[in-house]
């Protein structure tokens, strides 16, 4: 009877644990690549679109791209070994697997620097790069038979072969086909000499604040230039300074703000149409005298009490580090000479500490808002609407360089050591950033949603748990971009200048970022403890008459 009994016990066991059902989700573990290296190319990472970007050098063979090493989120599982060689005329598609799938694309870019040109042009060549097709145009009169070709490359330099050589190049009556080849590639282009009517054109008018960027195309070896005057006036003026490059030429005209002006290209004895252009208005940073201050809630903020809702411009780390009961930055009366005001802006880098457990934090203040802290890491956005293009940053600044004395991590490419130097940082960044590309904070285990921290006002979020979040100046859309780094101690006031290196006079921004440093890769969370930087009137340039 036991053994009966212990048996229908074995078999009810049995069954009830057939009948439990495991009702606990899988964790969100979202999968990225998180870094690839290799020969002939540079890597960018597009989290948002999980795509990887490899722009080629011009000599790297697209189809048999080295790729070295991948970095990977811990424990996914690719579906095609990333460590080889590919080609990559087409996208690679990569499934990344551990809870579940996530699908990425590892794609090429390649620019190949091309150019022909002719004896007599008129304006720049055109090309067709899907038909293989270039164009360069000539004047009436020109005999198609006898065309000299002054310059010729249709592929990667010093690796590149034409058929026929340029030498022999002379007949276009109507195209000329050439072989070019490099690698394993062999292409067959035409080449077009086209004779137009139109033997001079102001091509663009790129009118910003207080100047002009003229561009203009006409015959080779003609005279050529720009003339102008205000709207309403009679008399014309020479524009000074142009360029010419065979049949194009440039030049940038000093002008007033908010002014119309007519402007036309020339070239010979020949005129184009009259193009009016107006010019853009000036504007200012709030607060850049750094004279206004507040406290909130133990907490120092550069703004004055009254903006703290809805008139902030200036954001800093402050809220971060007021865990550890510390502030990095803050107003000073150390001013520089001959200001007006009372205060400058004093930024310190140290080693926020909390029972035990703290971080390294660097002495910052930047365009845009701390938006809240993740663990020992913080969340911040970059950027505030503006529509304007000026060409310089100028201020006022004194720097501390301490000695490195903390090191989180140590950036890719660069062999950081304590005892080095730390640097000091100040970039300024105009772009058309939106927050659905750029406004979202890294997901975590623990926290595995992306939230959303960007916004229209301030679209760019920057996560110091996420490398891959932190601000690229050679981004797609960077507009403009100048940096200062200063790697010695300056002990008294100092003036500078950041000159703005635009992308292309003809963009317009949406946005800018200011970003200043005591610590250069405090987003690293590494630096020294002594570094401390002070910063006054800043002020946005709109002309070129600070270059002389």
């Amino acid at each position: 009877m036991n053994r009966f009994i212990r048996a229908m016990l074995c078999i009810l066991l049995l069954s009830a644990a057939a009948c439990i059902k495991n009702d606990l989700p899988y964790p969100v573990v979202e999968l990225e690549i998180t870094q690839i290296e290799g020969e002939g190319f540079t890597a960018s990472i597009d989290r948002q679109n999980r795509r990887v970007v490899l722009t080629l050098d011009e000599q790297t063979d697209i189809s048999r791209v080295r790729i070295t090493s991948a970095e990977l989120t811990p424990e996914a599982q690719p579906s095609t070994e990333l460590v080889g060689t590919f080609d990559l005329r087409q996208p690679l598609a990569v499934t990344l697997s551990l809870y579940q799938d996530y699908l990425w694309t590892i794609t090429a870019e390649q620019h190949i620097e091309r150019y022909f040109t002719v004896e007599g042009q008129i304006g720049a060549t055109e090309f067709d790069l899907e038909n293989r097709i270039a164009r360069a145009y000539v004047g009436l009169s020109t005999d198609l038979r006898h065309v000299t070709v002054k310059s010729l490359k249709l592929g990667p330099r010093d690796i590149t072969t034409i058929d026929p050589p340029i030498g022999e190049l002379t007949s276009f009556d109507p195209v000329r086909f050439v072989t070019v080849r490099y690698h394993d590639f062999s292409e067959r282009w035409m080449l077009y000499v086209i004779p137009t009517e139109e033997t001079v054109r102001l091509t663009r008018a790129d009118a910003w604040s207080q100047v002009v960027w003229l561009y203009g195309s006409g015959t080779s070896g003609e005279q050529m230039g720009f003339r102008y005057r205000a709207a309403g006036d009679t008399a014309w003026t020479e524009v000074p300074d142009v360029r010419i490059s065979d049949g194009t030429f440039t030049a940038c005209l000093r002008t007033e703000a908010e002014s119309s002006y007519e402007v036309k290209a020339y070239c010979g004895e020949e005129e184009s149409a009259v193009t009016e252009v107006t010019t853009e208005g000036l504007r200012q940073l709030p607060n850049s005298d750094f004279e206004q201050w507040c406290t909130l809630r133990d907490i120092v903020y550069p703004f004055a009490a009254a903006d703290a809702e809805s008139g902030r411009f200036w954001g800093t780390g402050n809220p971060g580090a007021s865990v550890a009961n510390a502030t990095l930055t803050e107003g000073s009366s150390d001013i520089r000479p001959g200001s007006t005001g009372r205060l400058s802006a004093r930024l310190e880098s140290k080693f926020a500490n909390v029972v035990g457990i703290g971080k390294f934090a660097a002495g910052n203040l930047f365009v845009g808002n701390y938006v809240r802290n993740a663990g020992t890491n913080g969340i911040l956005t970059f950027g505030r609407p503006f529509a304007l293009r000026p060409t310089a940053l100028r201020g006022w600044l004194k720097y501390t360089c301490g000695e490195i004395d903390r090191i989180g991590k140590v950036p890719a490419g660069t062999s950081i050591q304590a005892g080095d130097p730390d640097n000091g940082s100040i970039y300024i960044a105009l772009g058309t950033w939106t927050p659905e590309e750029y406004g979202q904070c890294s997901p975590q285990e623990s926290d595995p949603v992306r939230r959303q921290c960007g916004t229209a006002e301030s679209p760019y979020c920057v996560d110091t748990r996420d490398e891959s979040t932190f601000f690229d100046p050679h981004g797609k859309d960077v507009v403009a971009y100048g940096e200062l780094i200063l790697k010695e101690s300056r002990s008294e006031w100092t003036e500078f200048v950041i000159e703005l290196d635009y992308v292309r006079t003809d963009r317009v921004p949406t946005h800018l970022f200011i970003v200043c440093s005591a610590s250069r890769y405090g987003d690293y969370f590494t630096g020294s403890t002594k570094s401390v930087m002070y910063l006054d009137d800043f002020e946005l340039l709109y002309d070129y008459e600070w270059r002389k």
